[in-house]
């Protein structure tokens, strides 16, 4: 048995796009021709590859053709960059990461790579303990993730800890922690929480023998969104250095207490050999580590 490529990016295309309209937009055929190819492809492999949804999901086997279909896409990229026949093609590359990487450290090395190459980025954000899950799918070529065993298929590079400490405006703390933020306090005071999945700050209050169910909670769903949230006095939260240092510096921001909570980061990408995809490696965790707080000490 073998796996028609023109199937394979077919299926991808109607993944990546989320409907079968769009993806026939996409690869300039009929909706009519992108259902006849699918229905082809469930036929040779004798699986559903794709649940009719809205948007449309993959199925377990559908992951793995288009996880086929990347890799394929990548390979051919970069054969015909070294034979210098690529006639201008460029590549785009899946990539995963939590929201304070990229909205601090993660994209000057993906913009060093670009201005070395035809390729663009087609970056899905998501919590650091969720990104791999991308990756097992194959939604994703790479990820920036808190996951240190290597997904199925996978290889990994720690690139340091992203440290952050209970902070909050100093109105907002002059009014809710008068007397420091001791436990009885940390039960009244508003705190601004990312979204339902983020438990940092449930975590630090843990710490602190603190009630985690009692405080009132924000959710702020963006990381720039997030950390204006804790500057302007609508909660209190857990800032990663490169979000608090101006506010520490100036006196707006005002630190809580308490150990900080350090979250490890590890780039996982596909097991295969792509120049393309090693260059970016290598840009990002290099930066990781240039900027990572590393074994428990901030460089920064």
């Amino acid at each position: 048995m073998s796996i028609p490529l023109d199937l394979a990016r077919t299926l991808a295309a109607v993944v990546d796009e989320g409907t079968l309209d769009a993806a026939a937009r996409r690869l300039r055929i009929t909706p009519s021709a992108v259902s006849q190819r699918l229905r082809a492809l469930e036929d040779q492999l004798g699986r559903v590859v794709l649940v009719r949804s809205k948007p449309v999901r993959a199925t377990a086997a559908g992951d793995a053709v288009v996880r086929l279909a990347r890799q394929l896409a990548l390979l051919e990229h970069d054969a015909l960059t070294a034979i210098g026949a690529d006639g201008g093609a460029v590549a785009s590359l899946p990539l995963a990461v939590n929201a304070d990487s990229l909205a601090t450290w993660f994209l000057p090395p993906l913009q060093r790579v670009a201005e070395r190459h035809a390729v663009v980025f087609d970056l899905h954000r998501d919590d650091q303990d969720f990104t791999a899950g991308l990756l097992e799918s194959g939604t994703v070529m790479a990820a920036v993730t808190s996951r240190a065993a290597p997904v199925a298929g996978c290889r990994v590079r720690r690139l340091g800890v992203l440290r952050y400490e209970a902070v909050a405006a100093a109105s907002f703390s002059a009014r809710w922690f008068p007397r420091g933020a001791d436990v009885g306090a940390l039960a009244d005071a508003p705190v601004v929480d990312f979204d339902r999945r983020d438990d940092l700050q449930t975590q630090w209050l843990a710490s602190r023998g603190a009630s985690v169910a009692e405080p009132p909670r924000h959710r702020v769903p963006a990381s720039q969104d997030f950390a204006t949230a804790v500057r302007l006095g609508l909660g209190w939260g857990l800032l990663p250095g490169f979000q608090s240092a101006d506010g520490l510096a100036d006196g707006s921001l005002v630190r809580l207490g308490g150990d900080p909570v350090d979250v490890p980061l590890f780039w996982q990408q596909w097991n295969l050999t792509s120049p393309l995809l090693d260059e970016v490696a290598d840009e990002v965790v290099a930066e990781g580590r240039r900027v990572l707080a590393v074994d428990g000490l901030s460089r920064r």
